[in-house]
């Protein structure tokens, strides 16, 4: 080939679509505007926590802000609906928990693919567990005796959750199928709103994170039953896991991550899942993030995918398990 054929053709392949779309997708001067931050529940859930806790070390370094964005609904769908039909130019991102993975097996139809329809960034942490509280008014101060009172009155007892197909949904199941209980779900369009209506004891439980209900427990307005980790948390020793309360087996390990939509040039989601696992490394963000139960992770797109995939298969089966019918 001559030289004057390789130029020509170089230039040709310079001015393609799909070159130019690389140059695009190479831009050093991302981002240049804030970064919308899609979380499809209520304000005041843990999501909200991460978000803004990382957004104070990762906004100087992107020299934008992560403003985050409530959209609940239709247990986190609605939210995560918003970012898949959106311009996937690195401006709108999801922010939501391992919901995401449960929500294609609870519901009949989702108006989007919750692996297809984006681009994984990174699975930011992992919880150190759910923690499993009751109202005062319930009378039971164990594990145990919650188990043996929810017997007794199969399906009088209830627990609210984020909504169906929550992961608190699920954490809640995973017990009555273990404990061998009938407690009726009563689903919420948020975290807050549940907890809310358990303080006002107008529900008697939950499943939910320490980022909100260590507080209640600490002051005396719930009780701390079990959490539903491997392990007891630091920062409530005195709380067993449900596993040595009684119920062998039972484990539970909720995550929270970030994805774009779908065709987010690949330098974007490197730009940000990048700044995230810095940010993670940061030792004031470690301490704070573990006093609000959270073990940091910062894991790479490919690996983030591999667990999406993997737990949604997971979720099938369990859901079959234990008669979840998709609603």
């Amino acid at each position: 080939m001559s030289r004057t054929t390789t130029l020509c053709l170089a230039a040709v392949l310079a001015l393609s679509p799909m070159a130019a779309a690389a140059q695009k997708s190479a831009q050093p001067n991302y981002p240049t505007r804030p970064i919308r931050v899609i979380v499809p529940y209520a304000a005041g859930g843990p999501m909200d926590y991460i978000a803004r806790t990382l957004n104070k070390k990762m906004a100087p370094a992107l020299g934008q802000q992560l403003v985050v964005d409530n959209r609940p609904g239709a247990g986190g769908a609605l939210g995560s609906d918003v970012v898949a039909k959106s311009a996937p130019d690195g401006y709108t991102m999801l922010h939501t928990s391992s919901s995401h993975a449960s929500l294609p097996v609870i519901m009949k139809s989702l108006p989007y693919d919750p692996v297809k329809d984006f681009a994984p960034i990174t699975l930011i942490v992992n919880s150190v567990g759910f923690l499993f509280v009751a109202h005062p008014s319930v009378p039971a101060r164990s594990v145990k005796e919650f188990i043996a009172l929810a017997r007794s009155r199969p399906g009088d007892l209830n627990y609210g959750s984020g909504g169906v197909g929550n992961v608190m949904h699920f954490a809640a199941e995973i017990f009555n199928e273990k404990a061998g209980t009938k407690l009726t779900h009563v689903p919420y369009k948020g975290v807050g709103q549940a907890i809310g209506d358990l303080l006002g004891g107008r529900i008697d439980t939950v499943f939910g994170p320490g980022t909100v209900l260590r507080p209640h427990i600490q002051s005396g307005k719930l009780r701390g039953l079990g959490i539903t980790a491997a392990q007891r948390w630091s920062e409530l020793p005195d709380v067993p896991t449900i596993d040595e309360a009684g119920v062998k087996g039972y484990l539970f390990l909720p995550w929270y991550g970030l994805w774009f939509p779908a065709g987010t040039p690949d330098a974007h989601v490197t730009r940000v899942r990048n700044e995230v696992a810095k940010a993670l490394e940061d030792a004031e963000i470690r301490r704070s993030m573990a006093e609000q139960g959270f073990a940091p992770v910062g894991s790479t797109p490919a690996e983030f995918r591999k667990i999406i995939v993997e737990e949604i298969e997971s979720n099938r089966r369990l859901a079959a398990k234990i008669g979840l019918k998709p609603e």
